[in-house]
């Protein structure tokens, strides 16, 4: 693919506009994923709402993070060997031409596949873009500075995507909220074209791709999801119990073929060091938290709340606005602090605080208390993200910045596959449960008649079946408005628990920070 006599590059070497216009492209690349994260997760009631099928909500979520896990280390490794410019730029052009699939969706299973095509130009930006600013800038002190670029276009596409994503589904529906991607995409396709230079290591022999290992990888993986999805609603069915067979294998399949592969998608060896581990480890938990949070807040405003999406949108934006604050704050404190590490307790602290208090928030509760504990997420996802990625490329050393760039992007979405799967589990298995029994009140007949018409939580977020529902219980002579208070309060019941356990997940990562290593960020040469 590329002339073998490469050079070592020398990003310290580059003039500041370089860098800056380098950087802006990355920056533009890291806005193009939070405005997908924000914008489509508050435009997701309004997108079930008119395709229907409630089952495949947490899929819209799953389908994009399965598909980025795969691809982050495969494009990792890529580009360690051959530039990263060149995937970017294929990354770029693959994530926007997704984004007008997924606006011209017909039903929710295109929705889905394209979701997927989306991640894999998601998983190759991040396994790219992102594991080219250590090459860039090789002092730490730097890179972090040099983080408020990252910060600031984050920030712009988090602090807007709620409100935008709301407004924009309330008054151009859904759709529009994919189109969004497309002024952006290419801003960000002409500054990385343009500035960011193809720089990569000299490497010797050929290079041969894990494609087995990366087959495997989402094999394993999509199998657990739909194992997860599919347990709590079938038991223990001879089907389940064969596609859990089918993971063990699965997995077992992959640990023989990464210790045999040349090349690895998933080199076992860097789990030896412990450190890393824990970071991994903490990359997950993060994800988990983040992902579940982002993706069933929204459903829990306008589902279980009766917000509209433009109220809804408003509520969320702190998560989003905050973490660009995070890490702005961040960036001036961290490389300050006699422990770097302890930015990552109060990190994960705050998201424990936040998830709490999200978990007993209600309709009546004031809207400032609700805001709050959004800003501290976002805050405390603006100590965390960044930081992570810093700190694992200090403990693996320079020869591994990508590979270690790119495991830490790529646990961070397992971790937010998994949780969107699991609290999407809890909310429609449990939903479903505290509905039936409040119908079972009505009598046998009358519940065999109306509990099939509230199983769907889309009736709370969908106006036309809402008031044909309505219609039909007032005319049966039924308390319509006293059935649609106890469905809300259903889902929002529903919504609390897996809102729990993401601060379960939040107390977990805070006590596992402390096992990290004593970091000290080394000076290196002149950036």
């Amino acid at each position: 693919m590329t002339d073998d006599r490469m050079t070592e590059p020398q990003p310290h070497a580059l003039a500041f506009r370089t860098a800056l216009y380098a950087m802006l492209g990355i920056g533009l690349v890291n806005m193009l994923v939070a405005l997908d994260q924000t914008v489509v997760s508050t435009a997701l009631p309004s997108i079930v709402a008119e395709l229907h099928g409630f089952e495949y909500y947490a899929w819209i979520a799953s389908a994009y993070l399965l598909a980025s896990v795969v691809t982050v280390p495969v494009f990792g490794r890529l580009g360690d060997y051959f530039g990263r410019k060149r995937f970017v730029i294929a990354a770029v052009v693959t994530f926007t031409v997704a984004s007008v699939l997924c606006g011209l969706a017909p039903n929710m299973l295109f929705l889905v596949l394209a979701r997927g095509l989306q991640g894999v130009g998601g998983g190759m930006m991040v396994g790219t873009a992102f594991a080219a600013i250590p090459d860039l800038f090789p002092d730490p002190r730097t890179r972090v500075r040099w983080q408020v670029v990252l910060a600031a276009a984050y920030g712009i596409g988090t602090a807007a995507g709620p409100s935008l994503g709301g407004w924009m589904s309330q008054h151009w529906g859904w759709r529009s909220t994919f189109l969004i991607n497309l002024p952006v995409g290419a801003a960000a396709l002409y500054f990385i074209w343009s500035h960011l230079p193809n720089l990569h290591r000299p490497r010797e022999g050929g290079v041969k791709i894990d494609w087995l290992g990366a087959a495997l990888v989402a094999l394993v993986l999509g199998g657990f999801q739909a194992l997860i999805e599919s347990v709590p609603k079938t038991g223990l069915s001879a089907g389940n119990i064969g596609l859990g067979c089918a993971v063990i294998v699965g997995a077992a399949a992959l640990l023989v073929c990464e210790r045999r592969a040349t090349h690895p998608i998933i080199p076992l060896d860097i789990f030896r060091d412990p450190h890393l581990v824990t970071l991994f480890t903490l990359s997950f938990l993060a994800g988990f938290v983040m992902f579940s949070l982002i993706f069933f807040a929204p459903l829990l405003l306008q589902g279980g709340f009766g917000l509209s999406p433009q109220d809804a949108g408003l509520l969320a934006t702190p998560i989003a606005a905050c973490i660009a604050l995070g890490s702005f704050i961040n960036t001036r404190i961290v490389i300050h602090l006699r422990k770097p590490t302890l930015i990552l307790t109060i990190g994960f602290s705050l998201l424990l605080v936040a998830s709490v208090a999200l978990s007993f928030a209600r309709a009546s509760t004031p809207h400032v208390w609700i805001e709050l504990p959004m800003g501290a997420v976002g805050i405390g996802l603006g100590f965390v993200l960044n930081n992570m990625n810093v700190f694992g490329q200090e403990i693996a050393g320079r020869e591994r910045f990508g590979i270690t760039t790119a495991l830490l992007q790529s646990t961070r979405m397992v971790g937010g596959m998994l949780g969107t799967s699991i609290v999407g589990t809890i909310v429609a298995h449990h939903y479903a449960s505290v509905v039936e029994r409040t119908i079972s009140v009505l009598g046998a007949s009358a519940s065999a008649q109306w509990q099939p018409r509230f199983a769907d939580p889309q009736i709370l977020v969908d106006e036309a079946l809402r008031d044909t529902l309505l219609r039909d219980l007032g005319a049966a002579g039924l308390d319509a408005s006293a059935l649609f208070d106890a469905a809300r309060d259903a889902l929002v019941q529903s919504v609390h628990i897996g809102v729990m356990l993401t601060a379960v997940a939040a107390l977990v990562a805070t006590l596992l920070v402390r096992r990290i290593g004593h970091i000290t960020f080394r000076k290196v040469g002149k950036a």
